[in-house]
């Protein structure tokens, strides 16, 4: 691997494993909403919430951390302009104090807060706009969670840039560089130094919040029910850490989790069952940290393809990292990793995504089981072969075709799935 591609995998990594409390959706939320009561400086009087459907889907349903248990786009709203604090963009609501949650309850009760669904074909999209008397601040964002594409203040640029993506594409890292061939190659031969910052802290973050969310009933306490009812045997654990990890995001939890690919949910699949497997086969931290490298970058690798949101359950990619970096831990390489990799693909592909909430958990479960039996099929001689549905020959053909199903493939059923979530029912 020369220096140049060495460089763009560290980048990768840091650019994408960071720091986030709460779900990334109802976050986005509030960081526009205290950006934009940050421009227009003083307390807003009325606030216009207006979000694409995928938005609506993920926040719809999802506890807002450090809200005393509220949820939906007028908490999220609320708590970012009454407690909030924009200069920590995803860890926008991590400073509220005990203090602070009576004050957004009371200003989501006694101010105008209009929620509405854009008129966009855009995935991600999020224009919160306040008032106060004559004065108005208006916040874009769009295509990822902290990309601000506009700032106004009464009506005239504060800030501004190309609404299309390509300008925020052009700062990060180009992730078509990736391929399972070299994420393997990076991982056996990467300087550790380089990359042990960023990694230590998904263990650490991640970690914390799964014994949090076994320690008390968030959610529908997935995790605890998985330990309750299948026991203490590595896999099952590596099944319920990481779904307590989403019991208690999905529940409200204040602690942050390290992200993948924009989901805290997917940081928290991929890592954990890695985390679990290392201390059961005894693996040193050397050998942990590039199991890390190598499972979260094979996520991030399948998500370039599929897109940020979408109607393909991400859990399902991120169970395929978690997967690929497990057989590694037991000694696999490039060729044991890419058949775990399409097995995992063949069997859960096709997962939907219907919003954060408390199901969440049970998907990541059944995400890193699938994950785990491809990785065993093929130990024991067993694989799925090109012609078996939408599996194809080589690890790369077969990630191409599960970006094309999710992207392509899968756009009316996220569209379908927006209705039916947002049906008035009796």
């Amino acid at each position: 691997m020369d220096q140049n591609m060495y460089q763009q995998y560290v980048n990768i990594l840091k650019e994408e494993l960071v720091p986030a409390m709460g779900c990334t959706e109802p976050i986005a939320v509030a960081y526009a909403a205290a950006l934009a009561r940050k421009t227009l400086g003083e307390l807003p009087e009325i606030a216009d919430v207006i979000v694409s459907g995928n938005i609506i889907k993920n926040v719809k349903s999802v506890i807002v951390p450090n809200t005393g248990g509220m949820h939906g786009l007028e908490a999220a709203a609320s708590a970012g302009i009454a407690a909030g604090d924009a200069d920590r963009e995803l860890e926008v609501l991590a400073g509220v104090t005990e203090e602070e949650i009576p004050a957004i309850r009371d200003y989501l009760e006694s101010h105008e807060i209009n929620v509405q669904r854009a008129d966009t074909d855009r995935v991600f999209e999020i224009d919160l706009r306040v008032y106060k008397g004559e004065n108005s601040a208006r916040v874009l964002i769009c295509d990822r969670h902290t990309n601000v594409v506009k700032i106004e203040k009464n009506g005239k640029p504060v800030f501004e840039k190309d609404c299309s993506g390509d300008a925020e594409t052009q700062k990060k890292t180009d992730r078509s560089v990736l391929n399972i061939e070299d994420i393997v190659e990076f991982a056996e031969k990467a300087d550790l130094n380089d990359v042990e910052e960023t990694l230590q802290r998904q263990i650490d973050y991640n970690t914390a919040i799964a014994r949090e969310g076994l320690g008390k009933p968030y959610g529908a306490r997935i995790g605890q029910v998985l330990l309750a009812s299948y026991g203490d045997s590595v896999q099952n654990q590596a099944k319920a850490w990481a779904a307590a990890g989403s019991d208690a995001r999905m529940g409200g939890c204040d602690l942050p989790v390290v992200i993948n690919s924009g989901s805290g949910n997917q940081g928290i699949t991929i890592s954990l069952p890695i985390i679990k497997y290392a201390e059961y086969l005894k693996a040193d931290h050397e050998h942990l940290l590039r199991a890390l490298i190598i499972g979260n970058l094979t996520a991030i690798h399948l998500k370039t393809g599929i897109g940020c949101l979408s109607a393909y359950c991400g859990a399902t990619s991120a169970g395929a990292g978690a997967a690929a970096g497990i057989t590694y831990l037991y000694g696999g390489g490039m060729k044991e990793i890419s058949h775990t990799i399409v097995n995992t693909l063949a069997i859960n592909s096709g997962v939907v995504c219907d919003g954060a909430k408390a199901s969440c958990a049970a998907k990541i479960a059944s995400a890193i089981e699938a994950g785990l039996l491809g990785m065993n099929m093929y130990k024991q001689g067993s694989e799925f072969y090109s012609g078996d549905g939408i599996v194809t020959k080589g690890v790369e053909n077969t990630i191409d075709n599960i970006g094309e199903l999710a992207r392509d493939g899968m756009a009316d059923t996220d569209k379908e799935i927006i209705h039916i979530m947002l049906k008035k029912r009796a």
